[in-house]
């Protein structure tokens, strides 16, 4: 697949996504970032410590978390997206949920979607990925309310990758994510991480993204800032799983941990 200009080849490779919010109440590292210089401080750090993807979010997602207009997501992001195109050759997705603050990250070099409620929540959105012509990247969101949960996840999936499809992007152009941490509750967290090769199995790359969220902090009875060796533990099994992309903080730790993985099952 290609993001941008650069080709993954998900079936040999498995790739980390830095994550860089612009936000000044993210769950983890809300307000580090939202100053332009500290951003590209932080892109040139995760580049250089592995990271193959930056995933800038100009909104919080974080349980509990307050909505802002799209004009000031927009005020967040997009600065900050063309400043990371014109310093660095890298791939930037950016996290949104809205069709208009997509649209303003393309023009601005945004070369994949991250989309948190699977092209469900703005019914332009997938309009606006297939104009676009860029990969997106499929989320798992809901209700919460299941009668067999990970069918359910499935099947909604499917909904989504049916929506995508009908507004003409293409199939190799999708990337799916099981949605950790969201409409799910502890158990049906580790439940999803556990079989994820079944969403795996459904012919599309799939992206883990469990870094440093709840479901580590409760298994380990730990704060959110001593979550590093859980969330290492979510992307070795998760690559043994088949996951190839791991969306993540602490970029460096989670290369190294990936690349041993990588060279055993490749030995």
């Amino acid at each position: 697949m290609y993001i941008g200009n650069k080709l993954f080849d998900f079936d040999n490779k498995a790739f980390i996504m830095g994550i860089l919010n612009v936000t000044p109440d993210s769950f983890s590292d809300g307000g580090k970032f939202n100053n332009i210089d500290d951003a590209l401080k932080r892109v040139d750090k995760m580049l250089k410590d592995g990271a193959s993807i930056i995933d800038i979010g100009g909104e919080s997602t974080r349980p509990g978390y307050e909505m802002i207009s799209d004009e000031e997501e927009i005020e967040r992001i997009v600065p900050v997206i063309e400043k990371v195109k014109s310093n660095f050759d890298c791939v930037i997705s950016t996290d949104t949920y809205k069709a208009n603050v997509l649209s303003a990250a393309i023009d601005a070099g945004c070369d994949l979607a991250n989309d948190i409620w699977g092209l469900k929540y703005d019914n332009e959105y997938a309009n606006v990925v297939a104009k676009g012509n860029i990969p997106v990247c499929i989320m798992h969101n809901g209700d919460g309310k299941y009668n067999s949960f990970v069918d359910d996840v499935i099947r909604q999936l499917n909904e989504s990758i049916n929506i995508a499809l009908n507004a003409g992007i293409d199939r190799d152009k999708i990337i799916l994510d099981p949605g950790v941490g969201f409409a799910k509750s502890y158990e049906e967290n580790l439940k999803i991480i556990k079989d994820v090769d079944r969403i795996c199995d459904m012919g599309y790359p799939v992206l883990l993204g469990t870094s440093r969220k709840s479901v580590i902090g409760l298994t380990l009875d730990l704060p959110v800032t001593e979550r590093l060796e859980g969330t290492i533990a979510t992307t070795v099994m998760g690559y043994l799983k088949g996951c190839r992309i791991f969306r993540v903080h602490d970029v460096l730790e989670n290369k190294r941990a990936l690349d041993m993985a990588e060279a055993i099952y490749n030995s």
